[in-house]
């Protein structure tokens, strides 16, 4: 009787022993699984970020060219209305050398 108590016992801590090698080897496995889907967050959080860089760059870039082609037509209309004064003035002026030559 004692044999198999001592038996029984030894089959217990064996038992034991291999529940907690499984729950340790389990532990460490669901460790490398939230390691591993950490790491795939951070991969496609970065990614997302990156792309989110580069569609505010396209927008402020296009805002830009947008801003610049506004100045350049701004300023080629105020071109345009500084010649028509001139080339209204323009008669004006020969005009004037024409009476002050005349006069001379």
């Amino acid at each position: 009787m004692a044999t198999q108590a001592i038996q029984t016992v030894a089959e217990l801590e064996l038992t034991v022993k291999r529940q907690k090698e499984a729950a340790i080897a389990e532990q460490k496995q669901r460790i490398l699984d939230a390691q591993r889907s950490a790491r795939q967050q951070l991969d496609s959080s970065r990614q997302e970020a990156e792309q989110q860089v580069r569609q505010m760059m396209t927008d402020a870039e296009q805002q830009a060219a947008s801003c610049t082609q506004e100045v350049l037509d701004s300023a080629q209309q105020e071109c345009e209305e500084m010649k028509r004064a001139a080339r209204e003035k323009l008669g004006q002026a020969v005009d004037f050398l024409m009476e002050k030559v005349v006069s001379i």
